[in-house]
């Protein structure tokens, strides 16, 4: 069994997928049967679709200094809507970037934490500090 990828050129720049073929040489036949086909999109679009957006990033500096309970991450935060901090949480956990403990206490107590994966994005998040930094640094001389 092999695979090859090709990238979809229909797709627009940004939203580009490519398609992952499962093939099956027969090599009796002299045949290539096509087994199955995936679309799996660009690796930049597949990732800002998880970290993108206004609150996202944000979210994410704010707990790769370590556990945050809710409150605290509003106090960081104090533009965001308690709503739409709760919603782009509940995302985030569920696309396993960061876990919510719940402790069985009164009054309740949740602490959001950064899982193993959503410490692999700290040198993205380093990175668009830096950036962010320099360039607003420079448009400020200017």
């Amino acid at each position: 069994m092999y695979y090859c990828i090709q990238k979809d050129t229909n797709a627009d720049y940004l939203n580009f997928t490519y398609k992952v073929f499962w093939f099956n040489m027969k090599q009796s036949l002299n045949e290539t049967v096509v087994e199955s086909m995936v679309d799996i999109q660009c690796p930049v679009t597949a990732t800002l679709q998880i970290i993108g957006g206004k609150w996202k990033p944000i979210i994410l500096w704010v707990l790769s200094s370590g556990t945050k309970r809710f409150g605290e991450l509003k106090k960081n935060m104090p533009e965001v809507t308690q709503k739409m901090l709760t919603q782009q949480l509940r995302e985030l956990e569920t696309d396993g970037i960061i876990t919510r403990r719940v402790y069985a206490e009164i009054p309740p107590k949740v602490e959001y934490s950064l899982t193993e994966k959503g410490h692999t994005l700290g040198p993205i998040l380093k990175s668009m500090c830096d950036w962010g930094s320099k360039h607003v640094f420079e448009k400020r001389t200017t």
